[in-house]
């Protein structure tokens, strides 16, 4: 074999390197694009699920409750207004949500959106906690205050709304806490994955 034709090789070998680099990189930044957009359907998922879910609570579940058992209208506004507050991060966070398009936007511009999600979501612990407490107070201070219809005494006829209250709050925490360790895992992994596809942009 001649120098030419060395050459020649050569140049083929590297034409099949190159090829067979581009194919690899196209590979890889397929495989990252999937798995952030796993993880931000996950996050969608349980963000729609937690705001039907406290959607039915404040349309049907509550006003039923109101309806078979001797609770005062005012009681019945105050906790619902208190429910109604809850929704708006829920609502917020949603609407950043829907504006995350791997496609059509750059990395940079979903990091500063998944940056303002995660304001949203420190923000909601706030309104969360704010809310629970008012319609707790609301409740207690007017039903076992004002409410003479429905003859609340302090005595054993209490325990049945105190420990439901108790049993709510304790369940409430254990779920809202395996929540918010999944949507701090498929969070991690989005970010990650923002990272990584900057470096291809680069």
């Amino acid at each position: 074999m001649d120098l030419e034709e060395l050459k020649a090789s050569w140049s083929m070998l590297d034409k099949r390197l190159e090829k067979t680099e581009v194919v690899n990189l196209c590979i890889v930044r397929e495989m990252i694009h999937h798995k952030t957009k796993t993880a931000y359907n996950g996050i969608v998922v349980q963000n729609v699920y937690n705001f039907l879910v406290n959607i039915l609570i404040v349309c049907v579940v509550f006003p039923y409750v109101y309806m078979n058992t001797p609770l005062h209208i005012t009681t019945f506004a105050m906790v619902e207004c208190a429910m109604v507050i809850g929704l708006i991060p829920m609502i917020c966070k949603l609407s950043l949500l829907l504006k995350f398009d791997l496609v059509g936007k750059s990395s940079s511009e979903l990091t500063r959106l998944v940056l303002s999600y995660k304001k949203v979501c420190h923000q909601e612990k706030v309104w969360v906690i704010g809310s629970v407490c008012l319609a707790l107070t609301a409740f207690y201070i007017l039903e076992l205050g004002f409410n003479m219809e429905a003859g609340y005494t302090l005595d054993t006829q209490l325990i049945f709304p105190l420990g439901l209250t108790l049993l709510t709050l304790a369940l409430g925490l254990v779920f809202a806490k395996w929540q918010l360790s999944r949507h701090a895992q498929q969070l991690a992994e989005i970010e990650a994955g923002l990272q990584e596809l900057r470096e291809f942009e680069n």
